[in-house]
């Protein structure tokens, strides 16, 4: 999980620009950017957490093998499940709480159990270490778009 606090300590230098938007990269706000990823993060981990790690069984998946070939998601083809839908209003307050919640949530993924599982809409089910790669490149998706966000011109 050192790679995801890395990728939340970017977050927290561009916070600051929560406002910040760039039409030519996407409709919506870097604040926007950040709270859905905030948001995915600790729904995923909550449900992981809660999940039966007996009732775990890999299967076989094209589309999670495809993207974890390519290591990337790409902008546009995925719709967000509503909830990890930020809020109409995003504020510098409300952000910097929600990645305090995250950091919280976080503080004891060692001790989860390698097959606590979720069910990702796209992905089927995914185990810990899974979960841990999609968070991974699902939150450094959203974090490239907030770096084309702040170095595109309108």
């Amino acid at each position: 999980m050192q790679k995801l606090h890395q990728i939340l300590s970017q977050f927290e230098t561009t916070i600051s620009s929560h406002e910040k938007t760039n039409p030519s990269v996407s409709n919506t706000t870097i604040g926007w950017q950040i709270e859905h990823s905030l948001k995915t993060i600790y729904q995923i981990i909550k449900v992981l957490k809660q999940s039966n790690p007996e009732l775990y069984q890999w299967k076989f998946n094209k589309n999670r093998l495809l993207i974890s070939t390519i290591n990337f998601i790409p902008r546009g083809k995925a719709k967000a499940p509503k909830v990890v839908l930020p809020d109409d209003i995003i504020t510098l307050d409300t952000l910097k709480k929600n990645i305090i919640k995250v950091k919280e949530i976080l503080q004891d993924w060692e001790t989860v159990d390698r097959n606590s599982y979720f069910n990702h809409p796209y992905f089927g089910d995914l185990n810990k270490k899974q979960t841990e790669w999609f968070l991974v490149l699902h939150t450094n998706h959203h974090l490239k778009i907030i770096k084309d966000i702040c170095n595109k011109t309108n």
